[in-house]
Parts: C-alpha cells; sequence; structure tokens
C-alpha cells in the first residue's frame, strides 16, 4: 500500500507530490491575500460620480417638487431637471479599483470632503443646512425677479425662545409697538430701547393667512442689554401665498438656480422650458445672481442619461464644462434674469448666451 507506514519501517511519499502542493500553495495564498485585501482593507478616498436628477416642474413621492399654495399657478410644460452628484464613503480597496476602472466615477481624498476635525455627521448636517438655505434663497430670487415688495421677514424663529408660538418662519412684520417698520435697520431700531420682561406688540401678515397681532414678552440674551424677540430677520421679497420644495435627502446648495426658475415658470404665463428638456445648475443668491457649484462634469452626464439636450451653466463653470459638453447645449448664466431670458429665446427660436 503506497504511502503507508509498516512497523519498524519509515514511511515514504510518492516523489513530487510535495513539491507540486508547495508550488500550488504559493501561487494560491497570494491571490487570497490579495483578495482578502480588496475586500477587507479601506482607503482613504471619496468616489464622485453622476447622481440623480429631479425634475422640478415634476412630482415626486405623490407631491409637486415645487409646491405653491394660496395663489393661482399656470401649467408647465418640458423639464427643468436639478442634477446632482453622487458621493460613496468607505470604500474598499476593490471598491474604489472598479469604480476608478469604470471611467464614470473620480476618486478624491477623503479630507476633502469630509476635513479633519469633522465628523461625516456634521459635515452631512452642514450640507442639509446650505440644502434648505438654497431653498430660501431661490424662493426670494423668484419673487424679487417678480417684484414682489420687500417685508421685513422673519427667517428664523428661536425655539425655545420668546416668540415660539406667537410669530412663524415667513411672517412680514408690519409694525412694532404701532410703528411701522419697512427695513430690519427699522425693526431693530424700534426694539433697541426695550427692556427685558418689557411686552411688545407686533403687527405681522403670514401667507394664506389673514394679518395678526401678537404681544410677546421679551426675554433676556447675555450678547444685548435690550429684550430679546428671539426672532431672525432678513429684508425679502414678500408674498402672500407659500412655496415649498419637496426634496430630501440633498445637500449643497447647487439646486437654487433650477428651484426659482420653477417657481417664476408656475406664476408665470406661458412656459420656460417648451417642449425642451433642460436641465442645469447654480448656486442662486436672495438677488437673483448664479455662483459656480462643484462637480460639473458629472452633473452634466447625469443630465445627458436623463435625456436633457440643454444645460444651464453658471458662467464661471463655462470653460471646465466646454472640455467635454457631453453632447448637450450649453447656456451661460450668471443671474436669474438671464436664465430666464436664455430659455425664452430657446422656446423663441433665437440664440442664448453660450459657453
Amino acid at each position: 500500500m503506497v504511502g503507508r507506514a509498516l512497523p519498524g519501517r519509515r514511511p515514504f511519499t510518492i516523489p513530487g507530490v510535495n513539491r507540486r502542493i508547495l508550488t500550488l500553495l504559493a501561487a494560491v495564498l497570494p491571490v487570497v491575500a490579495f483578495g482578502v485585501l480588496l475586500t477587507a482593507v479601506t482607503v482613504p478616498f471619496v468616489s464622485l460620480g453622476p447622481g440623480p436628477t429631479f425634475d422640478t416642474l415634476g412630482m415626486i413621492d405623490g407631491k409637486q417638487v415645487v409646491d405653491i399654495e394660496g395663489t393661482t399657478t399656470h401649467p408647465t410644460t418640458g423639464h427643468l431637471n436639478m442634477t446632482t452628484v453622487s458621493q460613496r464613503d468607505g470604500l474598499t480597496l476593490g471598491e474604489a479599483l472598479t469604480l476608478w476602472l469604470s471611467g464614470r466615477e473620480q476618486l478624491v481624498p477623503r479630507d476633502l470632503v469630509y476635513p479633519p476635525g469633522k465628523s461625516r455627521q456634521e459635515v452631512d448636517d452642514s450640507n442639509d443646512a446650505d440644502f434648505r438655505a438654497s431653498e430660501q434663497s431661490a424662493e426670494y430670487a423668484a419673487l424679487g425677479y417678480l417684484r414682489y415688495p420687500s417685508a421685513v421677514t422673519l427667517a428664523d424663529v428661536h425655539d425655545p425662545g420668546p416668540s415660539a408660538g406667537a410669530l412663524q418662519r415667513g411672517d412680514a412684520v408690519d409694525s412694532v409697538n404701532g410703528e411701522p417698520v419697512y427695513t430690519t435697520a427699522q425693526f431693530t431700531a424700534r426694539l433697541a430701547d426695550t427692556k427685558p420682561g418689557e411686552t411688545v406688540v407686533i403687527d405681522y401678515r403670514r401667507k394664506n393667512a389673514a394679518p395678526g397681532t401678537a404681544r410677546i414678552k421679551l426675554g433676556e440674551n447675555k450678547d444685548r442689554a435690550n429684550g430679546f424677540l428671539g426672532v431672525s430677520v432678513l429684508d425679502a421679497p414678500w408674498a402672500p401665498f407659500t412655496v415649498d420644495f419637496n426634496l430630501a435627502n440633498i445637500g449643497g446648495p447647487s439646486a437654487g438656480l433650477m428651484f426659482s426658475l420653477a417657481v417664476v415658470d408656475k406664476l408665470t404665463n406661458g412656459t420656460l422650458a417648451g417642449q425642451n428638456f433642460v436641465a442645469g445648475t447654480g448656486v442662486i443668491k436672495a438677488n437673483g445672481q448664479v455662483d459656480a457649484i462643484g462637480g460639473i462634469s458629472h452633473k452634466m452626464t447625469a443630465a445627458r442619461e436623463a435625456g436633457a439636450t440643454v444645460f444651464l451653466v453658471p458662467a464661471d463653470n463655462c470653460y471646465e464644462a466646454r472640455a467635454d459638453d457631453k453632447g448637450l447645449r450649453l447656456v451661460k448664466v450668471d443671474s436669474l434674469a438671464q436664465a430666464v431670458g436664455a430659455l425664452r429665446a430657446i422656446t423663441d427660436g433665437d440664440q442664448p448666451p453660450s459657453c
């Protein structure tokens, strides 16, 4: 019996078997080790790529993406899609290599996305705050373009705080203790001589509701000697109806331009997009100025894959966008007014500003 040890005798083996096993192990073990590295080791990179797009004229989860209540809205046609950049963190070595080889994803050092000293939750919270601020700026920019008059507008009501439950975010303050206020400077001056514990009378207008009056007992704030009302105010265009943006889990400020265009489109006769599939991006300020964004190439890819033929590009992103236009018609915009004019020019068969 081959290979069996006999009493008093030394066992023996088939010549070459050990050598073949060792050779096989020498070949397999590095492969196994590399496989473990691919699946178990994470890399300090984040991938960026084309993200989902959303039609700001359309519906999501049974709701209008841009929902206007309390006034007449007009029918719209075509598409006005906002674009996003997808982001993946916690990549394994294998995932990173796969994404890089795909040619669709960009790998960037993680510290550029999540700076040292900040947790991922802190960065995500900051991006969420930027998105909410962009919604507010988009509304103000659109109302300003449509020439709604400015008012002392409550940007925030602190809760807890003296005004919580009496005033609401979005209210327009008309007077303090019977004295009219038309600017935030006048509003601040009216409160400058008050003391904690005093009661002030605020006359206000509320969206989709009748005007009201609130009697508020002022609180204390260690940063000031005068009474504390517990609100943040700004001078902003004000309208008696509500504008709600029903997108969640989208971070950053770059949806502002497309949100503003949707508001303008719904509140004016005619249609901005016509029968065109328009997509775009851009940070918008309350005064209607459009600023540059990041990830323009990824957003253009996402737009093209969604079916867009026209892409609105912030003027300061034009150089980068021209490097690979993805087959899109690139329209340069530096303000909301220019974007509206460009879309109307396209619908009328004229030539808009281009990158």
